[in-house]
């Protein structure tokens, strides 16, 4: 038993037969986060926690204050492999860096069902979206609880792929306040329509196709769909918008009707009417206005068959479909 428990390159042992006794000694020899956590660290912090959180063991002094203790060293070692640095903040979640990827993290426990709804749907994306069309979605990597050290309340977390390179649509308008050519728009909302169309076809509505949530790859004319945290089965009402874009939703969403993929639809056509700021040609402009019309049942809902018109129509305005170099300005 004693070489089993003995530290090492993996650290301590920390599986299923430990008990809090031998968890409570543990954190208290340890010293630095790489004395416990030197491997597999996600899951023995869960173990640890879950042995030693005043949850578990209520009036346990000397377990509340190994947690407390536990909760020290996972706050630096997190620092130590950089979840301590902030890559951005979304709607409801804060995004950090880390060697494996983005730790999506809930500011509010409240929202802890939005991140289980992302979870959901990267995981049906992940399993049906075919390999060739798998680029335009995050990639789920873990789902994880992080317990704030200072209250003991749990929050979700989402560990996801990296998306190097790529700027979202609110960051290419505002880089061209003037309005983006619709000529590169073009390619943007034929990729925007993939992305949609095969969420539709995996049984699921985006329900927040937004600025912030489109990102592009400028150079390899890339598209990806972020923050699947209001996503859901269509027929159902969206469980959240996200306030600084009520104005986009179509009239079904603030009346808590049913969403489904005329609504994201709605606001694909929504984000590149206000990329090309209103400057589209007019049969351009016509299409999208015939997706964003007050009626649900008068929208296109089929995102596959509304790609085929789109290049029908982009091949009678420009000709022959060839590639077109897009870059930011520096």
């Amino acid at each position: 038993m004693a070489a089993a428990g003995a530290g090492g390159p993996a650290g301590p042992r920390v599986d299923g037969t430990l008990g809090t006794a031998e968890a409570i000694a543990l954190i208290g020899s340890a010293r630095t986060p790489a004395d416990l956590f030197a491997a597999d660290a996600a899951r023995r912090y869960r173990l640890l926690a879950r042995l030693t959180h005043p949850d578990s063991r209520p009036g346990d002094d000397r377990a509340a204050a190994a947690f407390a203790r536990l909760s020290q060293l996972w706050q630096r070692h997190q620092a130590r492999t950089g979840a301590g640095a902030l890559a951005a903040r979304g709607d409801l979640a804060n995004l950090y860096l880390l060697p494996a990827g983005l730790l999506k993290l809930a500011r509010d426990p409240a929202d802890n069902d939005l991140m289980d709804r992302e979870a959901t749907a990267l995981a049906t994306l992940g399993a049906q979206v075919p390999a060739r069309l798998a680029a335009y979605f995050p990639r789920l990597a873990e789902v994880r609880r992080v317990v704030d050290p200072r209250s003991g309340v749990m929050r979700r977390a989402n560990l996801i792929g990296r998306l190097d390179g790529f700027v979202t649509l609110a960051q290419v308008r505002a880089a061209f306040p003037g309005g983006l050519d619709a000529r590169d728009a073009a390619w943007m909302w034929r990729r925007l329509l993939v992305a949609i169309g095969a969420a539709h076809q995996a049984g699921l509505v985006h329900g927040a196709v937004l600025p912030e949530h489109v990102l592009i790859h400028p150079a390899k004319h890339g598209l990806a769909l972020a923050d699947w945290c209001y996503a859901g089965p269509p027929g159902s009402p969206l469980p959240a918008i996200v306030g600084r874009y009520r104005d986009w939703y179509p009239p079904e969403v603030p009346g808590r009707g049913p969403a489904g993929p005329d609504t994201d639809i709605w606001l694909a056509s929504a984000c590149m009417t206000d990329l090309t700021g209103n400057l589209l040609a007019a049969p351009l402009g016509a299409f999208a206005r015939g997706c964003m019309l007050a009626s649900p049942a008068r929208r296109p809902r089929d995102a596959w068959r509304l790609l085929a018109e789109l290049d029908d129509l982009l091949g009678r305005l420009y000709g022959p479909r060839m590639f077109r170099p897009f870059a930011m300005p520096t």
